[in-house]
């Protein structure tokens, strides 16, 4: 064989080793997954989790890491966690959704564009919304060996990370609310009578809002048009279905922690509570795409008294989960 002939085959061989070497872990690297035991109340639904990323302690912790990590994004300036305060319930403004309790969603941000499961999500947050440059994770000296030991690969890619990110996502669980205690049959704990008048203003027709944000999630995980503009804009809904008949509607977030996310609104227009509740008791507002819900909208909105509105108050602060707001398990790792 002459040396031309060989050369294509040593360049070959060379070629293959390259990437032998690549793909193999460090030999001090081990790959034994622990399994991550979900914690969260009976009284909560059963949290699906996909079978092809099933939770282990090495994946949340790396999903976590990336959460807090400015690597992933391509400036190097911004994480999940700009946005998403642990203070603030996971999140930082009117616009940014907080992170609450959304491994029980199926459909995600505020018009339901990215609609299936928490890696769908991840991977459009991770490709399209982030658009992370693998090569800066790959780069890193302690990526690769975490990778190895949540995935068994010591490549780093847009799936894997989604993945590590979705298992970290499912333990933002928020149900340790004084409400979890108050109103909790056997709990011990009773609510005052403002928090009892609250409680019976929002789960009656009263208050009117146990229909979208009611149940353990205080969340339907529905779309609505809830009355806040006449000419209602075509960011909701219908931007993603194309239907005229959503014009308007927004999804409607969960209700636990609501005195620490505003300011309120997909659009951020109320910074208080307060003024929320006189939206929702004097400012509804007609439209073509209101949603049959709001039964009072035709009379401008329930018009709850002052008493009755500062009862409601007092019961949405019973939804704050201060340990949720302060787990160091959920806070940064750096």
């Amino acid at each position: 064989m002459n040396i031309r002939t060989l050369l294509p085959v040593l360049l070959l061989l060379v070629l293959m080793g390259c990437t032998k070497d690549a793909d193999q872990p460090k030999d001090d690297w081990t790959y034994d997954p622990t399994p991550y035991l979900l914690d969260y109340p009976d009284a909560f639904p059963i949290m699906q989790v996909n079978a092809d990323n099933p939770m282990t302690e090495e994946g949340v912790n790396l999903g976590r890491r990336l959460y807090y990590d400015p690597l992933l994004h391509p400036t190097g300036q911004h994480a999940c966690a700009t946005c998403h305060i642990q203070e603030m319930a996971f999140t930082s403004s009117g616009s940014v959704l907080p992170h609450i309790n959304l491994g029980w969603n199926k459909s995600f941000l505020w018009n339901g564009k990215i609609t299936g499961t928490m890696e769908d999500i991840m991977r459009f947050e991770v490709e399209d919304f982030f658009q992370a440059d693998m090569s800066r994770l790959e780069a890193d000296s302690l990526y690769p060996r975490l990778y190895y030991e949540a995935f068994g690969s010591p490549h780093i890619t847009s799936t894997y990370t989604a993945k590590a990110l979705a298992q970290f996502f499912r333990t933002l669980i928020s149900s340790n609310a004084r409400y979890d205690e108050a109103f909790s049959p056997g709990s011990g704990e009773f609510p005052t009578e403002e928090e009892q008048n609250g409680y019976d203003i929002f789960f009656t027709e009263k208050g009117d809002c146990f229909h979208c944000h009611g149940g353990i999630l205080f969340t339907d995980n529905g779309f609505h048009n809830n009355g806040l503009d006449v000419d209602p804009s075509t960011e909701g809904r219908s931007l993603v279905t194309g239907n005229p008949n959503d014009l308007g509607k927004f999804k409607s977030p969960t209700l636990r922690n609501i005195a620490l996310t505003g300011p309120y609104m997909h659009d951020g227009r109320y910074e208080t509570l307060e003024e929320v509740i006189d939206f929702y008791s004097e400012g509804l507002k007609l439209s073509p795409t209101i949603d049959p819900l709001m039964k009072q909208a035709h009379l401008g909105g329930i018009h709850l008294t002052t008493k009755e509105k500062s009862d409601l108050i007092a019961f949405l602060h019973t939804l704050t989960d201060t340990t949720f707001t302060t787990n160091p398990a959920l806070g940064s790792p750096f």
